[in-house]
């Protein structure tokens, strides 16, 4: 699914990534974890092409078979859309859309059919209990709802994995607890892969692997 060898960060003379290796299987819920300033959000946007190495003729990332470091920019931008989904903290829903609209928005970016797309955001959102809040703002949400608007968006284009930064990081601790739990779902549901890096234990300790940052690399 995943497999990154010899990944690399640096800016200027500060090196963030001292040569990463990590493996992920299909399937697998991992949880990387480590104290600020460790490299795990930027070994995350690494690993979800949003960032690049600063060795990338001399590291390895494949996704799917694919390495993605041999991509130039606009096929980069085309693998992401169509194969990562991302969840971030603070939800990064565009206010002036509904849910609905901000979850078909990955959707049409890949140009499919518009009455596809919705009628599969509308399943997603259903599926993880807003099919009462389609036509509702995010201003309009609670914060677990706007995180689950989040999910269905990170969903809509069926990605091969997903990538979260402190995903319930902003939420209550009943809120972090149904998103936690919905994790272990779309895994078993939808045989999804995540990735998700977090300061929070509960969630870290669900994760079927836990990986450990220290220094800009795993130990």
């Amino acid at each position: 699914m995943v497999i990154a060898k010899n990944i690399r960060k640096s800016y200027g003379e500060l090196e963030v990534l001292k040569g990463v290796d990590v493996t992920i299987a299909k399937k697998e819920i991992v949880s990387i974890v480590g104290a600020s300033g460790a490299g795990k959000t930027t070994l995350l946007q690494i690993l979800g092409t949003l960032d690049k190495p600063s060795n990338s003729n001399e590291c390895v990332l494949e996704i799917n078979g694919i390495d993605v470091t041999k991509l130039n920019d606009k096929a980069q931008a085309k693998f992401r859309n169509e194969h990562i989904g991302f969840i971030f903290q603070f939800h990064q829903l565009l206010p002036e859309f509904n849910a609905l609209e901000n979850v078909c928005i990955p959707g049409f970016i890949q140009q499919r059919p518009k009455k596809e797309v919705e009628e599969k955001a509308s399943e997603l959102l259903e599926f993880l209990g807003l099919s009462h809040r389609l036509h509702h703002k995010p201003n309009e949400l609670s914060g677990g709802e706007q995180q689950r608007v989040a999910v269905a968006r990170s969903l809509i284009n069926n990605p091969s994995i997903i990538l979260a930064d402190e995903p319930s990081g902003n939420l209550d601790s009943e809120s972090a607890e149904n998103l936690h739990q919905l994790f272990l779902k779309l895994r078993d549901d939808f045989d999804q892969t995540f990735i998700i890096v977090t300061h929070n234990k509960e969630l870290a300790d669900l994760a079927d692997r836990k990986l450990t940052m220290v220094d800009g690399l795993i130990v």
